[in-house]
């Protein structure tokens, strides 16, 4: 990437890549257009710019610290009206929802809260469109999306475990009255509308977050089931159509599928981002709407991946994101009945202990020479958490100090 002096954004982006923490958002393209979001060698979604002739602003490297994942994410203001739980973030008002309508239900991942809130924004004109993630035209991989009818929310209903930068989509500056993005996107937008107003302020939805699996892993799992790598799939679901919903890959007729925990737990899980191993925020504590999945568990906490139909956690973390969860209940888009958080936090172990333990994840990495981002206001909720537990944090500390350095040591 060229540089244009050491306080441009252009090293700045390198000097994130470096540490390896960036998350593959894509803000950054929003900051400087010269600037797209590109597949590297492992998989991952990593600025460069394309454009070798464009000019960076002299306040883009300003703005880019301000906004990036992989330089810094504020913990976001908490009003006195708000509570805040130590592990999933702050809330107003927590439901266990699904669709009404049969068919978002059956297609959405997880009840299909969010797809039928996106639907009744556009329909009901709250939102003349919705920033979003679909498969490509190759559906193994994912891109950001402008949603303006129902067939579009549809196509978009699904998770999509590989790297799309949904903030990179223009539109959430011009026209987007809404945005469904990773955790990641969303506080990078939040960010970006403080440091430029003028990119408006649209409704923010976001999900629990695992992690973004390496674009491979989907190829991976493709040929796992028999199919070509070489050739795109006709269609290719990772979740939806049931609950959990199985990856399932169609093509010349013939379909193929596995479970959600031989996908999930066997392959994409196994290839996270290093960025999102050290992750503050993968609870969407940034949106105003956000949707989990509400998994029966077992004795212990842990899901039981029986299929069913679907339904999420809705939880709302500002009276905006109330307002519109309350009139979509109303509405009859979605039906809704009240929840505990921490009976979600139960059924949340990845979340649950990826906070408790994030501080000695943290310092692990720091002693083996790998810095993670700037995480302002979240620091004395993160100590104290490591304190409860020291033994085990000492722990995790070193198993993350060993790996780290196993995975930076040179080969001859």
């Amino acid at each position: 990437m060229k540089r244009h002096g050491s306080g441009d954004i252009d090293a700045r982006i390198e000097r994130v890549l470096a540490k390896d923490a960036c998350s593959g958002c894509g803000a950054c393209t929003l900051i400087d257009d010269g600037i797209k979001m590109r597949l590297d060698e492992n998989g991952y979604l990593r600025p460069r710019r394309m454009d070798p002739s464009s000019s960076p602003r002299p306040e883009d490297g300003r703005v880019f610290s301000r906004v990036c994942p992989g330089e810094r994410v504020p913990a976001p203001p908490v009003p006195a009206s708000v509570r805040v739980h130590p592990m999933l973030g702050p809330y107003l008002e927590i439901w266990q929802a699904w669709a009404t309508d049969p068919e978002l239900r059956l297609r959405g991942s997880s009840g299909g809260t969010l797809t039928a809130l996106t639907e009744w924004l556009i329909s009901s004109g709250q939102a003349y469109a919705v920033t979003g993630a679909a498969a490509d035209t190759d559906p193994r991989r994912s891109v950001p999306v402008t949603i303006t009818t129902r067939d579009e929310a549809l196509r978009a209903a699904g998770s999509r475990y590989t790297p799309v930068a949904a903030a990179s989509n223009e539109d959430t500056q011009n026209r987007a009255g809404a945005v469904v993005g990773k955790p990641c996107d969303v506080a990078a937008l939040r960010a970006l509308g403080r440091v430029r107003p003028s990119t408006g302020d649209p409704l923010m939805l976001s999900f629990f977050c695992a992690g973004t699996p390496s674009a491979h892993a989907t190829s991976t799992l493709v040929t796992k089931l028999g199919f070509a790598s070489d050739s795109a799939p006709d269609e290719l679901w990772y979740r939806g159509n049931g609950w959990p919903g199985r990856f399932t890959v169609s093509t010349g007729g013939r379909t193929a599928s596995m479970s959600y925990d031989e996908s999930w737990g066997g392959v994409l899980g196994r290839t996270t981002q290093w960025r999102c191993k050290v992750c503050v925020d993968g609870t969407g504590e940034h949106a105003d709407i956000v949707a989990a999945d509400s998994w029966a568990s077992d004795a212990n906490g842990y899901p039981i991946f029986a299929d069913g139909e679907g339904m999420s956690a809705l939880i709302a973390r500002t009276a905006r994101g109330r307002a519109v969860i309350r009139a979509a209940i109303d509405a009859g888009v979605i039906e809704a009945v009240d929840y505990s958080i921490d009976d979600l936090a139960r059924i949340q172990p990845l979340q649950v202990d990826r906070r408790r333990y994030l501080w000695a994840r943290i310092v692990g990495a720091w002693f083996a020479g790998r810095h993670s981002p700037r995480y302002s206001g979240y620091r004395g909720q993160l100590l104290r958490l490591t304190l409860r537990s020291p033994r085990q944090s000492l722990r995790v500390a070193r198993g993350t100090w060993q790996r780290v350095r196993r995975s930076t040591r040179p080969t001859a």
